[in-house]
């Protein structure tokens, strides 16, 4: 299941990442930002995304006990969104010892 994951994981991560710097090169977001905003859709899509941002983040703080730790991750959960939180599940499955399970993914503090 672990391996599974990541390979998954790991075309999310690099299939988002791609996404994000093909379309920065095609469209300049602080650009577009008030049509965008002008756009009820997007500006729902945005509260959704950050709502679920949060419950993330909350994970995270529960995992993490270092506060600088936990910093880091806000700031790149907020700026890079997918990216960061599939990175950090990634880091998280890498950081699994023979034998533990995905369990201590989920629970297990660092």
């Amino acid at each position: 299941m672990k391996n599974m994951l990541i390979v998954l994981l790991t075309a999310v991560f690099f299939w988002v990442t791609y996404v994000v710097v093909d379309t920065s090169y095609q469209s300049n977001l602080f650009k577009e930002w008030d049509y965008l905003m002008s756009i009820p859709w997007m500006v729902a899509t945005l509260w959704d995304f950050y709502a679920l941002i949060l419950v993330l983040l909350l994970w995270v703080y529960y995992k993490e006990t270092n506060i600088a730790v936990k910093g880091v991750w806000t700031v790149l959960f907020i700026t890079l969104g997918s990216i960061a939180v599939t990175g950090y599940v990634l880091l998280q499955l890498f950081r699994l010892k023979p034998g533990q399970g995905l369990e201590t993914v989920l629970l297990k503090r660092s």
